[in-house]
């Protein structure tokens, strides 16, 4: 039986995960023009979505190393700018608002979209080197471990590029008095539920994709 990583045109899953992270990313610009309240705290909604990008990143180096995954992430991040400022035009701060808006440059969304495409490189291009170096230096019973520091670290980084980029001295007066809070905020939402459900999550469809594709194999 075969043991070697699955070749990238003809593993199935590498198109779905391409998919996987233009909806996380998407979705992500969306819900961050969205501000919400969690127990006094101020922080947005792309909180809570965003974390499902380092699971997908994590696993893609797992199943098919480091220079497939940095192929995913140059395959998506064009694509993924180009629909997060459409989907943030038509549905700008949570409203429909037609699709006459895309007729006329909203700068304010488009920062937001420059803005996330820095950070998700950056951050997932700085997430596969921490992940692939600890991988590397742990045994397999520690596996937790390069998810859970890959995801400590990319995640500050692509929070703080993000933030910094698309809010400071914003024209929206919310976003550029508090920022620095949603931030900090925004950071340690994600990193809870990085570590506290998207880690173990990532230890059970990593054995079930290990499993099926040793299978295939």
């Amino acid at each position: 039986m075969s043991t070697s990583t699955p070749s990238l045109s003809t593993n199935k899953l590498l198109f779905p995960i391409v998919l996987f992270h233009l909806f996380v990313i998407a979705a992500s610009n969306y819900l961050v023009q969205i501000p919400v309240s969690v127990f006094g705290f101020q922080t947005t909604w792309g909180a809570f979505t965003f974390p499902l990008i380092f699971l997908a990143t994590d696993l893609t180096i797992r199943l098919y190393g480091a220079p497939h995954a940095r192929r995913i992430i140059f395959l998506a991040m064009i694509p993924a700018i180009i629909i997060s400022y459409i989907l943030s035009v038509i549905f700008f701060e949570g409203s429909f608002q037609g699709f006459g808006q895309l007729s006329e440059l909203n700068t304010f969304v488009a920062r937001i979209a420059i803005a996330s495409f820095l950070a998700y490189v950056v951050g997932q291009l700085l997430d596969i080197y921490v992940f692939k170096r600890l991988r590397e230096s742990q045994k397999e019973s520690n596996w937790w471990m390069p998810p859970a520091f890959s995801s400590v670290i990319g995640t500050l980084i692509d929070t703080l590029i993000f933030f910094v980029v698309a809010f400071y001295q914003s024209t929206d007066a919310f976003m550029a008095n508090n920022w620095p809070e949603i931030a900090a905020v925004d950071y340690v939402f994600k990193l809870l539920i990085s570590l506290a459900i998207f880690v173990p999550v990532y230890g059970v469809l990593m054995s079930t994709f290990t499993k099926r594709l040793s299978t295939q194999s």
